[in-house]
C-alpha cells in the first residue's frame, strides 16, 4: 500500500511539471499571410499601417470598408492618397473607372498584392512572375537618387515576385530587382498617379522590425505626395468587420424591413393553419451516398489538419510529371536545361511560363518547409500550364 502511495505521488508530481511546461510553453509562431491591419504576426501589416503617420505627418488615417466603385462614386473622398494592401487586387470595369477617375482629380493610389485581376490587369495588360535566388534576393530603384549602391535584400523570398509584363506605353518603372525585371509601377492618369507594387510581404511586420528593414518600404511611399487625408482600404484583403451578413440589406431600408416582417408574420400563419397533417407520411428514401465525395473530403480535411505543405507539394510535382510523360511523352527525371528545351517546345506554352515553372520545382524540390504562399505559388503556375498548354482532363 505503500509503495502504490509513493507512485501515486511520483505520477502526480511528474503530470503536475508536465502541465506547468505546457501552459509556460511559448505558442508557435503564426507564419500565415494575412496582410490585415490589425495582425501582429510576421505578416500581417500592424507596423506598417500604425507607422503611417511617420510618413506622412499630419495625416488622417480613415479605414474604408466599401467596394471600390461605391467609395469612388459615393463615397465623398477628399483630395488624398488611398492604399490597398491585399492578397487579390480584384476591380471590375466600373470599379476601375471610378478609380481612374478619382486619380485624374490629383490623387493618389497605391495597390500591392499578389494578385492583380478583373479590367484592372485587362486594361494594364498586368502579368506577374516569380523569380527566386536565395543568394541574392535584391531589389533597387531606377531613380539614382533613391538608387543603393548595394541594393536593397530581402530574405524568405518575399521580394521574388515582379511584374512579367505591363502596358510599357502607359507604366514607368520605379524600382527592379537584381535581374531587371519590375516590382513597382506608376501610371499617370490625368493630374493623379496609380501605384501598383509586387511585393505585398516587404511591408509586413516582419520586413519592417529587421534591421534597416523599413528604409526601402519608406521610399517605396515616398512616390506618393503629401496630404492630409490617407485612405486605407479593408474591402480588398477582407478585413472588414462591419456586418456583411445579406440581412442588412432588409434592416437598412425600412420597407423592406416591413416587408421582411410581414413576410415572417405571414409564414407563421400558414404554418399553424397547416399544421393539421391532411395524408398519410410519405417515407423518406435517403439517396445513395457518394463514398468518394466523403473520401476525398476525409483525405483533404487530414492535410489541411497536417499542414504539410513540403508533402502536398512534392504529390503535386509528382502528378504532374506523370502528366507530362502520359501527354507529351517528356521525361522528368532532371529538370535541367535540356528538359526545359523540349518542354517548350513539345507543350507549346510560353517561355517564360516554362521557366517560372521549372524554377519553381527546382527550388520546392530541395526545400524540407513548404510555406502556404510558396504552395499557392507552384499550383498557380502548374493551373497557367494547364491552361496555356490545352492539356486540362487529359
Amino acid at each position: 500500500m505503500k509503495d502504490f502511495k509513493i507512485y501515486i505521488s511520483v505520477g502526480s508530481a511528474l503530470l503536475l511539471i508536465y502541465l506547468v511546461a505546457q501552459f509556460n510553453r511559448p505558442n508557435p509562431v503564426n507564419w500565415a499571410t494575412t496582410l490585415s491591419y490589425n495582425d501582429k504576426i510576421p505578416y500581417g501589416t500592424y507596423v506598417f499601417y500604425n507607422r503611417l503617420k511617420d510618413i506622412f505627418p499630419g495625416a488622417q488615417v480613415k479605414n474604408i470598408s466599401r467596394s471600390p466603385y461605391d467609395v469612388f462614386t459615393n463615397g465623398n473622398l477628399t483630395g488624398g492618397s488611398y492604399i490597398v494592401i491585399a492578397q487579390n487586387a480584384t476591380f471590375s470595369k466600373i470599379d476601375f473607372k471610378a478609380m481612374v477617375k478619382y486619380i485624374s482629380a490629383g490623387n493618389s493610389v497605391f495597390i500591392s498584392a499578389f494578385n492583380f485581376d478583373g479590367y484592372i490587369s485587362d486594361s494594364l495588360k498586368l502579368e506577374t512572375g516569380v523569380e527566386y535566388d536565395k543568394k541574392n534576393q535584391g531589389l533597387n530603384f531606377t531613380n539614382p537618387q533613391l538608387k543603393k549602391a548595394a541594393g536593397y535584400k530581402f530574405d524568405n523570398n518575399i521580394s521574388s515576385q515582379y511584374f512579367s509584363k505591363f502596358d510599357t506605353a502607359r507604366g514607368t518603372s520605379i524600382s527592379q530587382n537584381q535581374y531587371g525585371k519590375s516590382n513597382y509601377l506608376r501610371f499617370k492618369f490625368g493630374k493623379g498617379s496609380l501605384f501598383l507594387f509586387a511585393n505585398p510581404q516587404i511591408l509586413t511586420n516582419y520586413s519592417l522590425l529587421k534591421p534597416n528593414g523599413s528604409e526601402y518600404p519608406a521610399k517605396v511611399l515616398s512616390y506618393l505626395p503629401v496630404t492630409e487625408n490617407i485612405y486605407w482600404d479593408l474591402y480588398q484583403n477582407h478585413d472588414v468587420s462591419a456586418d456583411q451578413s445579406p440581412m442588412r440589406v432588409f434592416f437598412n431600408n425600412p420597407g423592406l424591413q416591413w416587408a421582411y416582417y410581414i413576410s415572417l408574420a405571414s409564414l407563421l400563419l400558414f404554418v399553424i393553419y397547416e399544421i393539421k397533417r391532411r395524408q398519410r407520411i410519405i417515407p423518406v428514401i435517403e439517396p445513395l451516398k457518394n463514398a468518394t465525395v466523403e473520401f476525398v473530403s476525409v483525405v483533404g480535411q487530414v492535410y489541411y489538419e497536417q499542414r504539410d505543405n513540403s508533402n502536398i507539394a512534392a504529390k503535386k510535382i509528382v502528378y504532374f510529371g506523370e502528366h507530362l510523360r502520359n501527354v507529351f511523352g517528356l521525361k522528368t527525371g532532371n529538370y535541367n536545361n535540356d528538359f526545359l528545351v523540349s518542354f517548350i517546345n513539345k507543350t507549346g506554352v510560353d517561355e517564360s511560363l516554362a521557366r517560372d515553372l521549372v524554377s519553381h520545382i527546382n527550388y520546392m524540390s530541395q526545400q524540407s518547409r513548404v510555406s502556404d504562399h510558396e504552395l499557392i505559388v507552384l499550383n498557380q503556375l502548374i493551373e497557367k500550364f494547364y491552361i496555356q498548354s490545352g492539356s486540362y482532363g487529359k
